[in-house]
């Protein structure tokens, strides 16, 4: 049977979707084959079409993706995370952040150009607004004091490239295998997952001026502090795929804390 005009306004054809969304039809097909985006009907002809919960799963694949995210690592959030307002909240606030982030290197950028085009003399204070992680510093100094930040911040910058390299991508692997274990259907007490939490503490020691790098610090209550907020805390959530991965952490760093902090 042939559709109706009122049917098919109520879906978008893989091309159309593929254009909106920046992507490729060949990609869409993809999704569909690894069953991360069904289409919500097929044609006749063997064309996909997608209605607008397809495209809000779209939209939270691409900004998954934009977190850095790989594709099986979605799917296991998905599977932990099934109410898309909650998960869009967290995407949101990440997003706004981002975007003022972005606002004030433009800003920066903006302004080197033009003092560069007229000749004056370069403000190196203003130069670098945007770029580096003092945006958090009047939280830590809230949370723990001048002198951790102190000591934090001399150790990033006393790092060089690689160095730095290096330790995000020891940050981003134990984020990744969070996220493995948070979608995968062991408990929070299990092996697997207290020697994550493990490692997620020995990562917290190694950050110079906090509780868990300081000999004789409060490093139970540091730990059950941090898993606490990266639930409450939507920046902290978005890096573990929101609400219910956040809580998974959260889970296992407590067990761990209360069994050998």
């Amino acid at each position: 049977m042939e559709e109706t005009t009122a049917e098919a306004a109520r879906d978008w054809s893989i091309q159309d979707v593929a254009r909106m969304a920046g992507t490729t039809s060949r990609t869409l097909r993809h999704y569909d084959d690894i069953g991360l985006l069904k289409p919500s009907r097929v044609g006749s002809n063997g064309y996909r079409h997608y209605d607008a919960a397809a495209l809000l799963q779209l939209q939270r694949i691409l900004l998954l993706r934009g977190l850095g995210l790989g594709l099986p690592a979605i799917a296991e959030v998905f599977q932990q995370q099934t109410d898309p307002v909650k998960a869009l909240t967290g995407h949101l606030e990440w997003l706004r952040q981002e975007q003022d982030r972005l606002s004030r290197q433009i800003a920066a950028v903006r302004q080197t150009l033009e003092t560069v085009k007229g000749g004056g003399e370069l403000m190196a204070e203003k130069m670098f607004d945007g770029f580096d992680h003092t945006q958090y510093k009047d939280e830590v100094e809230e949370r723990w004091g001048k002198d951790a930040y102190a000591k934090g911040d001399s150790w990033w910058r006393g790092m060089d490239e690689a160095e730095k390299r290096e330790w995000k991508s020891r940050s981003e692997q134990l984020g990744k295998d969070w996220l493995a274990a948070a979608g995968s259907d062991i408990s929070p007490a299990s092996p697997e997952a207290q020697e994550l939490a493990r490692r997620h503490v020995e990562w917290l020691k190694s950050i110079p001026g906090t509780p868990a790098a300081e000999s004789g610090g409060d490093i139970k209550g540091y730990v059950t502090g941090l898993a606490d907020m990266y639930v409450a805390d939507p920046r902290f959530a978005a890096n573990y795929g929101g609400e219910a991965g956040a809580g998974f952490v959260r889970d296992a760093l407590h067990a761990y804390a209360d069994r050998n902090l």
